[in-house]
This record gives C-alpha cells, sequence and structure tokens, in this order.
C-alpha cells in the first residue's frame, strides 16, 4: 500500500517541526560584550550593574543593554571599538576582584532561549571565539627550582647529619648554605655534588664556611623548557575541565603559548581559570614567638608575616611542609561540620609520605593552608600603560592538627562555593611551573578573512542551487520532493550541531557540503528504481512502493561504509578532522532519515493509495 500511517507523518512533522526551531537560532548573529564575573567569590548583583553604569556613563560610552544573570554581567555593546574602550575603563573601575573579559555574546530572541534553542559555536576560523597570548615568567621557573633545591638539600643534610646553620635562596640567584664548620661544609660540598650533578658549586666570605651553590647553564635552559612544557600541559588540562571543543594551544617562541578557544561564551570562566596561578602551601603556624613584634617590624628569622582573608596577622614557618606539586585530585564540597564550601585533597605516594612524616610529631600543632596567586594589572604612569606584577599569599585556613594526616583531608575556610569550584578545578588540573601572564586577548573573527568565510556558505549555497536545479529538471515532482528532503536535510543536521553546541569549523563546513552531495545519491537511487519498475510494466502505485523498499538495501549499505570511514576518522584524528568527522557522520544519519521517510511521506500525500493514477512526473518514463 503506497500509503504513510498518520501516526508517521505526524511524527515526521514533529521532528522537522522541532529541527526549524532548533536550527533557527543560527540565523541571528552576535553582539561583542563584555562579561563580568567575580574572582573572589564576590556576589554580582544590582549594585555591581549601577557601579559599572556610573563608570561608562563618566567615560561617555553607552552599551546596547546589560543582562544580569547568575553571578555575571553580560554587557553588549554595538561595535567592538566601544568594547574595547568599555574594558579599559571597567578594568581600572572595578579592580581586580572582578574578572572584565572580552566576549560575542549570541543575540537570540529571548522566546528561543527558553526553549533551550542556541547557536551552534563557530571556529575562529568561521566566527571567532577567544584568543589569548600568554608569557611564561621564566625567571620565577628557576627561583621555583632554586626553592625546591632548599628544601631537598635540608631533608639531604638531616638524613646525612651534615650540621649547617642556614640554608637560603639568594634574590640575585642561587642557595647560600652555612655550615658549622669546614668539615660539615666538605661533607655537605659531597652530597650536593651526588644528588645534584648539574650544581655549580663556589665558595662564599672567606671564614664563614660558605657555600654557594648555583644552576649550570645547561640546567636554566631544561629547567625553562621543562616549565613551558608543563604549563602548556596544564592549560590542556584546564581547557578540558572548562569543556571547550576543538582548541588550539600551541607553543611560540620560547615563552609564550598561543591559546584559542573557539565559540567560547563565558570567556570570563576561561580567563579567570586559564590565567590563574593558583597553588598551595602547607607551613606550621608559628606559635614560638611573638606575634605584636612580627607585626611591629621584628621578624623572626626562620617565619614569614602572613595575611588571614579576614585581615588579621599570622605568624608562618618559613619551612614549606608540603606544596600544591603533590596534589593528584581535587573535589570541592561542602564541609559536614561547619556546613561551609571545603576542597577534599587527595595527594600522591610521595606527598602522603612527606605530609605523613611532617605532621606525625606535629599533633596539637596549627598547620595554615597559603593560596598563592599571581596577578597581572595593566595601569597609567605618567600617560603610559605598564603592566604589573602582583604576588598575593592568603592564609586561606588555618587549622589544629588532631591526628597524623595522611593521603587525604580537606580544607575549609573559603568564600564561596564558586571558589571552592575553581581551586578544586586549578588543583586537579595541576599546578603551572611558573607564573604565566595573559600579555594578548582578543576575540578572533575569521582567521581567512571575511571573503573565505563568505565563499564557503556561498558554496553550500551554489551547490545546493546546483543540485536543485537538476533533480526539479531530470525527476520533475520527483525531483522536488527530493530537493525539499535535502532541505530539510540540512535542517536537521544544523539542529543536531546546536542542540550538542558543537564547534563548526570550515573542514565541518566542508563536511556540510559533502552531505548535500552525499544525501541526494539515496533519492537518484529511488527514483532510477521507480523509473526501473515503471519500465517493467508496473503500475505507479507498485513502482512507488518497490522502488522504496528495493533501494533501502543499497542506500543502507553504501551509508553504513560511509559511517565507518567517518567514525575511523573521528577516533583517530584530532582537530579539524574530527570536527569533520563528526558533521560527515551526523550528516549520513540526518540524510538517510530525509532520502527515506521525508521524502517518502511527501510522495505519499501527493500520489496516495486511493488515487487512479495514469502517470507518474518522474522524468521521461511513463506507465501506460
Amino acid at each position: 500500500m503506497n500509503r504513510y500511517p498518520a501516526w508517521k507523518n505526524i511524527l515526521i512533522a514533529i521532528i522537522v517541526v522541532v529541527a526549524c526551531i532548533y536550527a533557527l537560532p543560527n540565523l541571528y548573529g552576535s553582539d561583542p560584550a563584555l562579561q563580568i564575573s567575580s574572582s573572589h567569590g564576590i556576589e554580582i548583583g544590582e549594585m555591581t550593574e549601577l557601579q559599572v553604569n556610573v563608570a561608562l556613563d563618566k567615560e561617555a560610552i553607552k552599551p546596547a543593554r546589560t543582562e544580569l544573570a547568575e553571578n555575571s554581567l553580560l554587557i553588549r555593546f554595538e561595535n567592538e571599538e566601544t568594547q574595547l574602550k568599555a574594558q579599559t575603563v571597567l578594568k581600572r573601575a572595578l579592580g581586580r576582584d572582578y574578572v572584565v573579559a572580552l566576549n560575542l555574546a549570541p543575540s537570540t530572541p529571548v522566546w528561543l532561549h527558553k526553549l533551550g534553542a542556541e547557536p551552534m559555536f563557530l571556529g575562529l576560523d568561521l566566527r571567532g571565539g577567544v584568543h589569548f597570548l600568554m608569557e611564561v615568567d621564566m625567571e620565577a621557573a628557576v627561583r621555583k627550582a632554586e626553592e625546591r633545591y632548599v628544601s631537598d638539600l635540608r631533608s639531604v643534610f638531616r638524613e646525612h647529619k651534615v650540621r649547617y646553620k642556614t640554608i637560603s635562596r639568594q634574590e640575585q640567584g642561587g642557595v647560600l648554605i652555612r655550615f658549622q664548620d669546614a668539615a660539615q661544609q666538605e661533607a655537605g660540598r659531597k652530597l650536593i655534588r651526588e644528588n645534584i650533578p648539574d650544581a655549580v658549586i663556589a665558595d662564599g666570605e672567606a671564614g664563614e664556611f660558605q657555600t654557594l651553590m648555583t644552576l649550570s647553564e645547561r640546567s636554566m635552559i631544561e629547567t625553562r623548557k621543562n616549565a613551558l612544557q608543563q604549563n602548556i600541559t596544564t592549560l590542556r588540562n584546564r581547557v578540558n575541565e572548562l569543556g571547550v571543543a576543538e582548541p588550539v594551544i600551541q607553543q611560540q617562541g620560547t615563552t609564550r603559548v598561543v591559546v584559542e578557544l573557539p565559540g567560547v561564551q563565558d570567556t570570563a570562566r576561561a580567563k579567570e581559570i586559564l590565567g590563574a596561578t593558583a597553588t598551595l602551601e602547607f607551613r606550621l603556624v608559628d606559635d614560638q614567638h611573638s606575634l605584636q613584634d612580627a607585626v611591629d617590624g621584628r621578624v623572626p628569622p626562620g617565619s614569614k608575616l602572613y595575611k588571614e582573608r579576614d585581615g588579621r596577622p599570622i605568624l608562618l614557618d618559613k619551612q614549606v611542609l608540603l606544596t600544591g606539586d603533590h596534589i593528584i585530585d581535587a573535589a570541592s564540597g561542602i564541609d559536614q561540620v561547619s556546613g561551609g564550601p571545603d576542597v577534599t585533597i587527595t595527594l600522591d605516594g610521595k606527598g602522603a609520605l612527606i605530609m605523613s612524616n611532617e605532621t606525625r610529631d606535629a599533633v596539637g600543632k596549627r598547620m595554615a593552608v597559603v593560596f598563592i596567586e599571581t596577578k597581572t594589572e595593566t595601569v597609567e604612569e605618567n600617560g603610559i600603560e605598564v603592566r604589573k606584577k602582583e604576588i598575593i599569599e592568603e592564609v586561606i585556613n588555618a587549622a589544629t592538627i588532631k591526628e597524623q594526616l595522611g593521603k587525604r583531608f580537606h580544607i575549609t575556610g573559603l568564600d564561596s562555593t564558586q571558589e571552592a569550584r575553581n581551586l578544586a578545578l586549578l588543583l586537579r588540573a595541576g599546578a603551572l611551573a611558573a607564573p604565566i601572564e595573559i600579555i594578548e586577548e582578543r576575540t578572533v573573527g575569521p582567521s581567512l578573512g571575511a571573503e573565505n568565510i563568505e565563499r564557503g556558505f556561498h558554496s553550500v549555497r551554489v551547490g545546493f542551487a546546483a543540485i536543485a536545479l537538476f533533480m526539479i529538471i531530470y525527476y520533475l515532482l520527483f525531483g522536488v520532493t527530493a530537493v525539499i528532503a535535502l532541505a530539510v536535510n540540512v535542517i536537521l543536521l544544523i539542529a543536531l550541531l546546536s542542540m550538542l553546541q558543537a564547534t563548526l569549523t570550515l573542514p565541518g563546513m566542508a563536511g556540510i557540503a559533502l552531505t548535500v552531495g552525499m544525501a541526494i545519491d539515496a533519492n537518484v537511487l529511488i527514483n532510477e528504481r521507480i523509473r526501473e519498475e515503471l519500465r517493467n510494466g508496473n503500475s505507479p502505485h507498485a513502482s512507488i512502493t518497490a522502488g522504496y523498499e528495493r533501494a533501502f538495501g543499497t542506500i543502507l549499505d553504501s551509508n553504513t561504509t560511509t559511517l565507518i570511514a567517518g567514525l575511523a576518522l573521528f577516533i583517530f584524528g584530532s582537530g579539524a578532522i574530527r570536527g569533520f568527522a563528526v558533521v560527515l557522520c551526523l550528516g549520513i544519519l540526518t540524510s538517510m532519515f530525509s532520502a527515506i521517510m521525508v521524502s517518502r511521506a511527501q510522495v505519499n500525500l501527493i500520489y496516495g493509495s486511493r488515487r487512479r493514477l495514469a502517470h507518474l512526473a518522474i522524468g521521461n518514463t511513463k506507465w501506460k
């Protein structure tokens, strides 16, 4: 019977309508915008919006509109020039407690947004995203290596019972060790040579039993190289945590890293997470000396003065018990005792051993968790913009050690659940080997230029039009139904990409063009099969039924082999290749649905089984 049951027609109609709704947001553009979020869990509300409006009014900058969302403020502008000017003004007005990030905000109507219909993300080579150029502080990497050697040498000397007075890193570079006498100095030098082969050993001041250990040039080069590679790995981990599709993270020169995040919407969070150099240090609280003396400027030699988050001073030992380098997992949650946010830390084997040994004899003492973050701000001095770096060290928690700690423990004292989530993300993704500074930030349009983008869309349009013209001329009314099915196929594919929030790049657009060309093959096979049945003397209704049923096996086989190739590209490919593979695989599925079911539904409506047919409008083949 050449007729679909009503439920199939209704199902196809529902699918097409839903696809149209979810494909529709892609017709709307996006506005240059600024996204403001808090870097320390500060609530963003109407007062923040008022502060922003006042700052913009002073500079005669008029935003298109502002939108207050969940703990963020989005400000839309008419053009990119106003957007960049407003960013400079708001950075100065809001200070370091807020992140002011460039954004491209979709201008999707509210009613579509409420339905969950959002446009698909377009890659940097099509519609843009966010581009960061980051520079690694190589000198800080060397300093960090020297500080690590200070801790290692203390452990080695204690293990071999070498008596020394002090071990400290020098501001001009190197580690200075003061020994008790000449014999201890010689024993210490021997241990340095055994444990740090690349060290350069020199004498300090005469008669002081001093040894200055510095890193060799080869060791410094290796340290800088490793710092850059570790930072790239860490940035990749952080990007993965953000859930960005097809990011570009690559080295540029010997000190810089390029990060491109196509289609990113929450650029404020991306900037905060990528640029953060957050790490933790665990130190014992110094209760042996007077805190007031330290506040008055008389800080004991083995201690250092810090501030807690509420501004109260606290005196800590200089010796670091453990750093964030040994953290292998971190998860945010709620503390069962206080009800406030906390982070559960899991250490690696070495870190667990260190923590266990250090806290075994420290039960009853207080241990502080120091949160260290490097921030860079651009300030204006004498009419010139100068970038200034500031290291923020805060004690986020100081608690009494009630028992010997091991592999897992909790950190409390955080300001908000958002801060707990961010801290857990940073620690989970790994610590940066050296501070990294965003020296250039921009939202970017097509890397191949507007002309190439237009050519990409134009090629799809021209290809579609050429196929439509051929099908209508050659297959007449059946060609019209095939063209309508092809249009539905494109709508379904765009809707699926939008619903999956996929990132479309130029290779992906090539996948759409290829899908348009391949999708019509199924209808060609069906139409030719119908013509063959007509030539064999079958009735129009029987020919239509046989054409669709007997062509199905061939269509399924050919599309299955192509799908296997697409899956292989997706599994073994990367970057743009995977983007092409995703579009190709989805296009195969949508083309089979549209070519077989949508076109059949149209033919059934036109040539219903109850109609008496003298011939079919399917080219020059007629049934008599």
